[in-house]
């Protein structure tokens, strides 16, 4: 069942700690169900934070990307499982999915990060791949379908390719997503809201747009409202 227009945005909590989110999430709330903790706020205690969200009624989106041998990502993902986040990123690598799948428990859903929007070709190219994005974003996603991942974060721009290869199996997540008009900021795959649902997305994930709006509240109701019109 599709989730509600409302619990279909996720707000980025990227700020530098837990009092600033505690004050973030005030200011937003009931106009927003659904956090991401990533990097940031996760190394200032935002960990400890989870719980205090999922208490609360919030669903939470731990943006960890795990990477590392199976057994190190296996118990990570089982610590993670006991904080009651909903999801958790790990990269799209084989062995990694895996190892991810095999320990989730407890309601906790595993996303496999496809191709960060902060890269295009050319980023790709300078690490060495010879592939295109689209193919490594199509390649990663039929991988994490057919070893059991429970979604992918993928950029709206790849996102109905992706959506036709895990037909309909796997969530969708997409970070990169800009209002019309807002600062693109460091992402170079950027997609408003109304677009990527329109392409396939089921989650859309938004920071800056709303963390440094003159008013948050405001700024995440208008795109809730978005999502609510746009055709998926």
């Amino acid at each position: 069942m599709q989730p509600q227009p409302r619990e279909r945005l996720i707000v980025a909590l990227d700020l530098s700690s837990v009092e600033a989110a505690q004050a973030m999430v005030a200011r937003l709330g009931d106009a927003v169900s659904f956090y991401k903790i990533g990097y940031q706020l996760a190394y200032a205690g935002g960990l400890a934070y989870v719980p205090r969200l999922a208490d609360a009624g919030k669903q939470v989106f731990l943006d960890l990307k795990l990477h590392d041998i199976g057994n190190t990502v296996a118990e990570g993902v089982r610590s993670v499982a006991r904080l009651g986040a909903m999801f958790l990123t790990v990269h799209a690598y084989p062995q990694t999915m895996k190892a991810a799948v095999e320990a989730r428990a407890g309601g906790l859903q595993i996303l496999a990060v496809t191709v960060l929007t902060s890269f295009d070709d050319a980023d790709l190219v300078a690490a060495g791949y010879r592939d295109s994005v689209a193919e490594v974003v199509a390649q990663r996603a039929a991988q994490a379908r057919d070893l059991g991942v429970d979604g992918v974060v993928c950029s709206a721009a790849e996102a109905e390719k992706v959506r036709a290869i895990v037909a309909g199996k796997l969530k969708l997540v997409t970070p990169g997503i800009r209002p019309a008009g807002a600062d693109a900021g460091d992402q170079k795959r950027i997609v408003t809201p109304a677009a990527a649902i329109a392409a396939g997305a089921d989650y859309l994930v938004v920071g800056r747009p709303i963390l440094a709006a003159p008013d948050p509240k405001a700024a995440a109701q208008a795109i809730v409202e978005e999502i609510a019109r746009a055709k998926s």
